[in-house]
């Protein structure tokens, strides 16, 4: 479902822009598959005289093209889109522009999503739900070198800094168990045993402090371990 962020509601039809040399603007590109966002993003950016909106797409690939084209100095890229996922979208940037500067804005807090685009390379994650001004300032700070961390999500993956991941084995696992799926059923799906599926299963329930089956689905959509996409 679209996201409507608050900085939306500060978008203005008529840029007050002053006229300044682009080359020293902050050029940014926008990510997203929807529409309003990625519209709100540009009536903000708009009326902003160090920043300059140079190109928007609505999915991975596009995200990819876009950054070719266009070398931005910094991009909002949201996590959840079509044809490539913006974690997929990241490494392949990064890969070919180490010195890409990416700023994740997304609706998703699960600590494991957060290092996962951490790790594939963004410099910042940002909560949709954040002030205009928050995003601006965030920009500035990420063109500048820093790197940028929502408060409320350096103290959830902290929380589980120590936590035992699960194996992509026990992952393949819990995407059956979140399809509805009984062991014998994933076990002829995954070609294994159904003493493996039940050992895979107590695994799962332990690492994740769940009591049953529907809490460790629960816990794990949370946390961003699976995604509603991939179920």
């Amino acid at each position: 479902m679209p996201i409507s962020p608050p900085f939306l509601d500060n978008e203005k039809k008529n840029s007050n822009k002053p006229v300044s040399d682009d080359l020293k603007s902050i050029r940014i590109l926008t990510v997203d598959d929807h529409p309003v966002v990625r519209n709100g993003i540009a009536g903000l950016v708009q009326d902003q005289a160090d920043m300059l909106l140079v190109g928007e797409a609505s999915n991975g690939r596009e995200a990819i093209q876009q950054f070719r084209a266009h070398r931005p100095d910094v991009t909002l890229m949201d996590l959840q889109m079509p044809e490539l996922s913006g974690v997929d979208a990241i490494i392949a940037i990064r890969d070919e522009f180490p010195q890409a500067r990416i700023i994740v804005l997304t609706t998703y807090t699960g600590d494991v999503q957060v290092v996962r685009a951490l790790k594939a390379g963004a410099q910042g994650y940002l909560i949709k739900n954040l002030l205009h001004k928050e995003l601006l300032d965030a920009i500035r700070k990420i063109h500048a070198g820093k790197k940028i961390l929502s408060p409320e999500l350096s103290g959830e993956v902290a929380s589980h800094a120590a936590d035992d991941s699960l194996t992509p084995a026990e992952i393949s696992v819990l995407r059956l168990i979140a399809d509805g799926n009984a062991n014998k059923q994933i076990a002829a799906q995954l070609s294994i045993s159904e003493e493996t599926v039940k050992s895979r299963v107590k695994n799962i329930l332990s690492k994740l402090g769940a009591n049953d089956r529907t809490q460790a689905v629960t816990i794990a959509l949370k946390r961003g371990i699976i995604e509603l996409q991939s179920l």
